[in-house]
């Protein structure tokens, strides 16, 4: 079984055990998102969450390899150069009608904005290491100087509201 995202970030130290309990005690009262309530009782930063959603994620669906298949032309065709380097994914194959994209964990927040509010596919996400996305997002997408680099480099975060 997966681990819970409370979970999570106790294993990586951002909350104690204790913190975690007050958390889901809240939730059953509120019935708010866990992640949301551990922002405001604690103050933890969103993008821990999101890393800790994200992990959570990877363990439900599994780490893919390019080696079980490369990307298929009609996957391929659904965003262009720009959109796969610029949001670090890479349309693979299309499965009972929805759209599997491959990115990393540490890119699957942004990648499946994107693919939200951008694709016209119903979308599914698989994470990969970030050199072989790089491999091949070259070998579909080849950009002079992209790279390993370009897949680990940060994106913009999204400005939050006060309050």
């Amino acid at each position: 079984m997966p681990l819970r995202i409370g979970d999570i970030l106790v294993e990586l130290g951002v909350l104690t055990e204790h913190m975690r309990e007050e958390i889901l005690d809240e939730q059953r009262i509120v019935g708010k998102p866990f992640g949301e309530l551990a922002e405001r009782m604690f103050g933890i930063d969103p993008r821990v969450i999101e890393d800790a959603w994200a992990r959570q994620y990877e363990q439900i669906a599994g780490v893919y390899s390019f080696e079980k298949g490369g990307p298929q032309p009609d996957a391929v065709s659904c965003v262009t150069a720009r959109q796969a380097w610029q949001f670090k994914l890479l349309p693979i194959r299309f499965e009972h009608g929805e759209l599997m994209i491959a990115t990393t964990r540490e890119n699957l927040p942004r990648a499946l904005r994107f693919a939200a509010t951008q694709m016209p596919e119903v979308c599914f996400f698989v994470t990969c290491s970030p050199d072989e996305l790089a491999d091949a997002l070259q070998g579909v997408f080849p950009m002079p100087g992209f790279g390993v680099a370009t897949i680990e480099q940060p994106g913009p975060r999204l400005a939050r509201k006060a309050g």
